[in-house]
């Protein structure tokens, strides 16, 4: 179940603030593919957008926070589905341009590893082979701001999958 949430848990966090900056490298298809925002998207277009995405008129893009997007317009989101814990708490998903949907992480500090070993969102949730591919910059984020264990991106993969088994089919339910 997803709780609505309102415009007081919008600040965007510190640690996304700084991925914000960083340059990410595409590396021709080899690298991460995503373009992060400097702000969330306002409660109104995340709602617009999760309407057109859904083809449901009546979705309600509350619990989710979109902070970034993949070179084909695929968005990356907080998903407020933790009642009363902060954003920076809640779970990563992804919604691609294509259908794809799915759980990345389970919370902001692990998505920053998952970055540190060079696996974006659209990769996470797209690909199932996940080749390491360290970046020395976002490990150097990561170890700044994250507050869960380093761990390889295939185990923090694995852990959000199975805490959030049916991330898709709750997506695939709003869908009309």
């Amino acid at each position: 179940m997803t709780e609505t949430t309102t415009d007081h848990d919008r600040a965007f966090p510190p640690a996304l603030a700084e991925v914000a900056v960083t340059e990410f490298d595409y590396a021709d298809g080899d690298g991460i593919d995503f373009e992060p925002y400097d702000a969330f998207d306002s409660a109104e277009e995340t709602t617009d957008w999760l309407r057109s995405w859904t083809g449901n008129p009546e979705a309600d893009g509350g619990a989710y926070r979109v902070f970034g997007q993949d070179g084909t317009g695929g968005l990356a989101a907080l998903w407020c589905v933790r009642p009363g814990r902060a954003p920076a708490e809640q779970p990563v998903v992804f919604f691609g341009s294509e259908g794809a949907r799915g759980v990345v992480v389970g919370n902001l500090s692990d998505f920053l590893w998952v970055l540190a070993d060079g696996i974006g969102p659209m990769e996470a949730v797209e690909y199932d082979a996940h080749e390491s591919r360290p970046d020395p910059a976002l490990t150097a984020l990561a170890e700044r701001h994250a507050t869960t264990p380093r761990r390889s991106a295939r185990e923090i993969l694995a852990a959000a999958r199975a805490e959030f088994p049916a991330c898709a089919q709750d997506i695939d339910a709003l869908c009309r």
